[in-house]
């Protein structure tokens, strides 16, 4: 939101209190509380009045600390709060500083708090940064950080517009949006900057970001109330801001193995029945394309009965049946599901007599024909309405179905009551996290840790503990598979591992050029899914060269698991995306910061979509001698290079000092790994050592001038080595020395 109007005045209607000065300072309980007048204190007649702003700091962990500004204490603690993780860090307090790990804040008795990491000033509120504000009888509390020349501004969530948030308005508020506007399915009140920190606002409702957009210099975050808190995360690198703020909020939970092959769909409005399923997967059988997970989309159940989790008997009169025969063929069967009630579902009145449907505040449930006529809400926040919910997913689970595609949950009604008192504000944001959290509950229940996983599509912070997310409904065009990657590095920068989307797009049916580039993109993806609206996504109806293309992909991904594996365990555990903005990757590299058209896969793995019927992608390749992976031809970094592809190929560089595991088995993403691995020895620097994980097996590469020496940990019955043109190292002419140190 706005307050001002141009840097002098403010905008009609608004008052403003800032503080101006400090008046004391004391320390409680490992915290630094400061009152801080909005008004200058000449003599006792301007103790008389107020506002006094009421600021404390403190940290919940090294390396974080938390700033709370208050107006008015009286305040109701309202709900929902994000559960946030809490230690006791050693914190060192002074008169007017707290410091936590390698971070500091001061305050100035003429009011300038600064954030400090060593010497450097990471940023700073200054003047009139923090403040109280009325407009139109509510009442805004907010704080502006200040922004230092060239630093630039990434995260807020899954956002389709440019990567930098640099000039933009964001509202923190869910939406179903589509890809091609500045609403999200997933926002996140927490962004991160190039200049070493980052900033998470502790408010699950609706957050007012003006990036550089209202005072150019700064980030300017506001809520409605009498009190803000956020947290300032140094890192110093992006890296280590994503690893203390998963910290914080949760890390993303490995999904299992299975989950990482290829997604075969229904589709949404598509005419299917058993047949029409088993034609799609023999097809995919037939064609030699490999597939992990079956999904059965919305019309799996009757029309106007989202959702009462029942299989339509016109079409699946045997669905226990059914399900056996498919997963006779080593298939995961996944099916569609949301967090709605139609009225004309059995379980409408189940919900009403139970009392778990969300309600207004004259004790109405709430309703509405939007998506399905008379449909009502789950209420999460009753124990007993996600007891009832988790019931039904119990009983599809019985019948045989793996996971599940949690749709929705972003358009949520403010005008309601919730069970559990939690105020509709703050709950429109946080439905989803309720609503995921629920879902991915009942799997891990059921299916073990490390077995769970759901297709989600609304998120907020903490969110990034129930993967996987998908980048919603997207046109299909180039244009919105630019939309859609940039989503889902913005959401990466936003503490979420794991990432997919529609390839081809969802609505509209992609020409088979699109489709094809579209696959090379999709397989390269952390999770990889064939999903449309209205057509189906069989490659075999685009053309027969989409057969080929999708096979030579799906077949990549699965012999690249070993390393993807390691990606993945680096996301659940440091909280580092598997698909990973430039930036991310290279912080130093300035020709990196605005870039959002390519990205790295892993920390080796440099992929360049095309956008183009024709084939020629023009991308940056960072410092080094970098390999194209398909040919093995050495390319020159520091500079960007042009490159023309035909449909089985796409701009892949392995990164230069690279030992690059690739599995035995190309026809599934669950196997053992190290069985067979070949390690691919890519621009090797003299002298280093390249530690590589392969699922539990550690080769130590190292090389010294025209000798490769090898140690290995707990080693496989077989496994090779071979240089980027695969050749065997045997016939290089260099030695090669293997110890086993297992």
């Amino acid at each position: 939101m706005k307050f001002s109007n141009g840097y002098w005045l403010l905008r009609d209607g608004v008052k403003a209190a800032h503080p101006v000065e400090v008046y004391d300072i004391t320390h409680t309980a490992g915290e630094l509380v400061v009152h801080a007048p909005t008004r200058p204190i000449r003599h006792r007649g301007d103790l008389l009045q107020g506002p006094v702003a009421t600021v404390r700091f403190s940290s919940p962990m090294p390396d974080v600390i938390g700033v709370s500004l208050t107006h008015f204490q009286g305040e109701r603690r309202r709900q929902p709060e994000f559960p946030l993780a809490t230690g006791e860090p050693y914190v060192h307090l002074t008169d007017e500083s707290l410091t936590s790990g390698e971070l500091e804040v001061r305050v100035g008795r003429d009011w300038k708090v600064e954030f400090v990491a060593g010497d450097r000033v990471l940023t700073a509120s200054e003047g009139k940064g923090m403040g109280f504000l009325t407009l139109d009888g509510k009442h805004y509390v907010r704080d502006q950080l200040c922004l230092g020349v060239g630093e630039v501004v990434y995260g807020l969530g899954e956002r389709f517009g440019p990567l930098v948030r640099n000039g933009q308005v964001v509202d923190i508020w869910n939406a179903d949006g589509g890809t091609s506007s500045e609403q999200a399915y997933k926002n996140v009140p927490f962004y991160l900057t190039n200049a070493g920190y980052g900033v998470f606002v502790n408010h699950p409702g609706h957050v007012s970001f003006e990036v550089a957009s209202e005072k150019v210099s700064c980030v300017q975050f506001s809520v409605e109330g009498q009190s803000l808190e956020y947290f300032v995360i140094y890192g110093p690198s992006p890296k280590e801001i994503l690893r203390k703020y998963t910290l914080l909020t949760g890390k993303p939970t490995m999904p299992p193995m299975w989950s990482f092959g290829l997604w075969l769909s229904t589709s949404f409005t598509t005419s299917y029945d058993e047949q029409t399923v088993s034609g799609f997967i023999d097809g995919m059988i037939e064609r030699d394309l490999p597939m992990s997970v079956f999904h059965f989309d919305c019309f799996w159940m009757r029309e106007y009965n989202w959702c009462d989790f029942e299989w339509d008997p016109r079409t699946f009169p045997d669905p226990v049946g059914m399900l056996e025969r498919l997963k006779s063929r080593d298939l995961k069967i996944s099916v569609w599901i949301n967090p709605y009630v139609g009225q004309r579902s059995p379980l409408f009145t189940e919900g009403v007599e139970g009392g778990y449907l969300l309600k207004r505040p004259n004790g109405d449930v709430w309703q509405w024909d939007l998506w399905q006529p008379g449909m009502a809400l789950v209420d999460f926040t009753n124990p007993a309405a996600r007891e009832w919910y988790a019931s039904k997913l119990d009983a599809l689970l019985d019948q045989g179905v793996d996971c599940f595609k949690t749709d929705f949950g972003e358009r949520i009604p403010t005008d309601v009551e919730y069970f559990d008192g939690s105020d509709p504000e703050r709950m429109h944001n946080y439905y989803a996290y309720l609503y995921n959290k629920t879902v991915f509950e009942v799997l891990r229940k059921r299916r073990g840790d490390g077995e769970a996983v759901v297709f989600a599509r609304a998120a907020t912070a903490g969110s990034q503990q129930f993967p996987v997310h998908w980048g919603g409904d997207c046109e299909s065009t180039y244009e919105a598979m630019a939309e859609s990657l940039r989503g889902g590095l913005s959401l990466g920068l936003s503490g979420f591992g794991y990432w997919s989307h529609d390839i081809g797009g969802f609505e509209g049916t992609p020409s088979p050029a699109l489709f094809k580039r579209w696959i090379a993109f999709g397989l390269l993806s952390s999770h990889s899914r064939l999903h449309g609206s209205s057509s189906y996504r069989v490659p075999w109806l685009f053309d027969e060269e989409a057969v080929d293309v999708l096979r030579v992909f799906a077949k990549l991904k699965a012999r690249l698991m070993p390393y993807l594996h390691h990606a993945a365990l680096q996301a659940a555990t440091e909280g580092t995306p598997m698909m990973r903005a430039m930036a991310l990757e290279f912080p130093d590299d300035p020709a990196c910061t605005h870039l959002e058209r390519q990205y790295m896969l892993g920390d080796s793995l440099l992929v360049a979509p095309v956008f183009s019927d024709g084939g020629e992608v023009s991308f940056y390749v960072p410092e080094g001698t970098w390999t194209d992976f398909f040919t093995g031809a050495e390319v020159p970094g520091g500079r960007w290079t042009t490159m023309s592809c035909d449909f089985l190929t796409v701009p892949l560089l392995v990164r230069p000092n690279t030992v690059l595991p690739l599995g035995a088995v190309d026809d599934r993403p669950d196997y053992d790994y190290a069985d067979g691995v070949t390690l691919q020895l890519h621009q090797l620097a003299d002298g280093a050592t390249i530690t590589t994980e392969v699922a539990g097996t550690t080769f130590h590469t190292r090389r010294n001038g025209t000798q490769i020496d090898i140690q290995v940990e707990s080693p496989p019955s077989a496994w090779q080595v071979r240089f980027p043109a695969g050749d065997p190292i045997a016939g290089s002419g260099n030695a090669l020395t293997v110890e086993d140190v297992g």
